[in-house]
């Protein structure tokens, strides 16, 4: 099926390019504000389905959020086990084998260092702030016993944010094709999820202007998601420090711009583009080689772009 090409606007790391359908993108979406981003749906008659999903995920699964089953775990940190609701029990499972997958390169306990790291109000964390807390950043301290949680260290705490945007489209997806809705597009910060038409993403390039991207991918049935060193970040003496944290160091993981990964499952997806960016190149592309129904491309620190063996995709010279 081809696809028509359509510049419209770009994300945080994707850009929606075009697709099969002839009307606008901007007449037939709809959107709405969850998890700290804009969600962006088509068609605009499946956003009431999609926005009712993330708000439930992000009440059970938001660290932020006071009273989520989330935030309870975390505040009986090496105190006692929590009786957690099936849903969240099953995300933090799925965090956990992620973590094993990419031997803890993506950890959900990364969140013991999240008030070190303030991206709107910037400083950098001193030497023995970090020492201090590296001890408390272990996946292998949280335990999963059925419908309970336990978290084995005071201080502790766990962060789904890398993995919880995928739940959600994960359940939205499911959810719009249970109401026999079969053609949509749903972009949520830098992942889009496509079911039915083949849609046309152009991948960013690192610090470019809107209409800047390496390449341009075509997917349907597919979610793609891409982190970057450029979504949340600030420059020190010259040194970039941004968000995606190597959980070994409390520092900011080092060697690539960006990761962008295409599989089946969307919250496998959004996990995998952080923790293979963790991970490094080399690393990181044995595991996507050795991985069935996931593949990756690779910027590094000098722009230089790098794809796995299936991931097709087109270059661009912009």
């Amino acid at each position: 099926m081809s696809s028509r090409f359509i510049p419209i606007t770009y994300y945080i790391c994707l850009v929606f390019i075009g697709s099969c359908d002839d009307k606008p993108l901007s007449v037939t979406r709809g959107s709405f504000e969850s998890m700290g981003t804009m969600v962006i749906v088509q068609p605009a008659s499946a956003t009431h389905i999609v926005q009712e999903i993330f708000e439930r995920v992000d009440s059970q699964m938001s660290e932020w959020k006071v009273n989520s089953p989330l935030s309870v775990l975390n505040a009986q940190a090496g105190k006692s086990p929590v009786a957690c609701p099936p849903a969240l029990c099953s995300a933090i499972a799925l965090a956990l084998s992620i973590s094993k997958q990419t031997e803890g390169a993506f950890d959900p306990t990364w969140a013991a260092l999240w008030d070190l790291w303030d991206f709107k109000n910037p400083r950098l964390p001193k030497v023995s702030e970090i020492s201090s807390r590296l001890p408390l950043v272990n996946w292998k301290n949280v335990v999963l016993d059925g419908s309970s949680v336990f978290l084995a260290k005071k201080g502790m705490a766990l962060g789904l944010g890398g993995i919880a945007k995928g739940i959600a489209l994960n359940q939205a997806r499911d959810a719009l094709l249970s109401h026999e809705i079969n053609d949509f597009m749903i972009v949520v910060g830098g992942q889009v999820l496509v079911h039915g038409d083949r849609r046309r993403i152009g991948i960013r390039k690192p610090d470019g202007l809107q209409n800047e991207y390496i390449g341009i991918v075509e997917i349907e049935n597919k979610c793609i998601s891409t982190s970057g060193d450029y979504e949340k970040y600030f420059e020190d003496k010259g040194i970039r420090y941004h968000h995606i944290l190597d959980p070994s160091t409390g520092y900011p993981a080092r060697g690539l711009r960006s990761v962008t990964v295409i599989a089946n499952d969307a919250a496998v997806a959004d996990a995998l583009s952080t923790g293979l960016f963790v991970m490094g190149l080399s690393d990181a592309m044995r595991l996507v080689e050795h991985t069935f129904d996931v593949e990756a491309l690779f910027i590094d620190s000098h722009n230089v772009v790098f794809a796995s063996s299936g991931f097709q995709f087109c270059l661009e010279n912009k």
